[in-house]
């Protein structure tokens, strides 16, 4: 008989991302032949730009098939440096810049970079679902801090020095976020940047969604506002969501030359270089045309307009239309308690069931970003998708018995 033999702890208490499984049992339902309306994919329903795709295909043409250098080819890392000087206006070097396998591996590599046993990260409430799983599998421990829809989901200076102890080695800010689409005010980075040079911190800053705002502005975070912290703040962006190229696996670090360093030798004993042709692509995507961006930009905003007016009218849903991304993240907690045929509505996660198996729509539970009372849906898919989704879900809310 063979042995069996155990999995290393650290995977048998990991947790598989909540927002993929979702998206996966979704698409295996409609693949059953089942009528489901996704609202809880993260990424752009938009197709790659032409300009970016015709790279990748002359790369593969050329023969740019080979191993690159780890952290990325030059004319790349020129090309982040280029978008960090004119979206942040902060000067960069090629040694500050790190090109991974998406904004996802950059963040694994950070907290695997700079954490020891022990070593604490701040992580606001709501988060995106993995950057918990991220540091504890480096050996550190998640701080929480729990904000407030009522405050746009911001931190406070006094929330802030509350949580910071002798043990705290960084702080994550994601803006706009997922899942609630808030922009932090710049006073507030400033504050963060200012208790992080008093107290010696890392601002892990998770910009993905940088360019999908819909105030009109220049992306800004902690390094923009705040200069002289410039070697505490780590700038985590990609390609993934801004150019809707989330397969291409495209993301890079902006930093400290050391952390830089530290991050790229952790890449040559893991994954080495990102895919080459990628690098190729991302590098078009930075550096032609940006008017694609604009236009998903604006596509997105008159989504998230109807789907938040929809919202804010249906009985029993507080939702605040979100500053960026392409997520709104609406309170369901006075519906907790309404029964159906199947059971009691008793969290987020028993709603989005009762919506998968009663309406038919896929959306992710707001316990997984770490706040029960919540529920994410995407509107980063056809505005004709939304609506029925929206109509199901006023439907399916109207048919709970209370």
């Amino acid at each position: 008989m063979t042995p069996k033999i155990p999995l290393s702890q650290r995977v048998s208490s990991l947790k598989p991302s909540p927002t993929l499984a979702v998206d996966a049992k979704a698409k295996a339902m409609k693949a059953q032949g089942l009528d489901i309306v996704n609202l809880s994919a993260g990424e752009p329903d938009f197709d790659t730009p032409d300009h970016v795709k015709e790279a990748a295909a002359e790369a593969i043409k050329e023969g740019f098939t080979k191993y690159t250098a780890v952290g990325g080819i030059p004319e790349l890392k020129q090309a982040v440096i280029a978008k960090m000087k004119r979206d942040y206006g902060v000067e960069y070097a090629e040694t500050e810049i790190c090109v991974s396998t998406g904004g996802k591996q950059v963040l694994y590599n950070i907290f695997q970079a700079i954490l020891d046993p022990g070593d604490e990260v701040i992580i606001p409430v709501p988060y995106w679902v993995s950057y918990p799983a991220m540091v504890e599998l480096a050996g550190g421990v998640p701080k929480f801090v729990q904000t407030e829809q009522e405050t746009g989901f911001a931190l406070s200076v006094e929330m802030l020095e509350q949580a910071v102890t002798s043990r705290t080695k960084a702080i994550i800010l994601n803006s706009p976020s997922n899942p609630t689409g808030a922009v932090y005010p710049e006073e507030m980075l400033r504050d963060v940047a200012r208790l992080a040079l008093e107290r010696g911190f890392f601002i892990v800053t998770d910009d993905i969604y940088d360019e999908i705002r819909f105030d009109g502005k220049l992306p800004y975070n902690a390094v923009s506002v705040a200069p002289e912290a410039k070697e505490l703040v780590l700038c985590v962006n990609g390609v993934s969501k801004t150019y809707a190229m989330t397969g291409w696996r495209i993301g890079y670090l902006a930093g400290n030359s050391e952390v830089v360093k530290a991050v790229t030798k952790i890449q040559s004993q893991s994954t080495s270089n990102p895919n080459s042709i990628a690098q190729k692509a991302a590098l078009a995507a930075l550096t032609g045309p940006q008017e694609c961006v604009k236009e998903m930009c604006a596509a997105f905003r008159e989504r998230r307009d109807y789907m938040v007016q929809r919202l804010q009218a249906m009985n029993g849903v507080n939702c605040i239309a979100p500053q960026g991304a392409f997520y709104v993240f609406p309170d369901f907690s006075s519906v907790f308690g309404a029964k159906w045929d199947q059971g009691t509505i008793d969290g987020s996660l028993a709603l989005a069931d009762y919506l998968l198996e009663k309406a038919k729509i896929a959306a992710v539970p707001g316990i997984a970003f770490g706040d029960d009372r919540f529920i994410r849906f995407s509107y980063a898919t056809d505005i004709k998708v939304i609506e029925e989704g929206m109509d199901r879900l006023q439907e399916a809310l109207a048919a709970l018995a209370r």
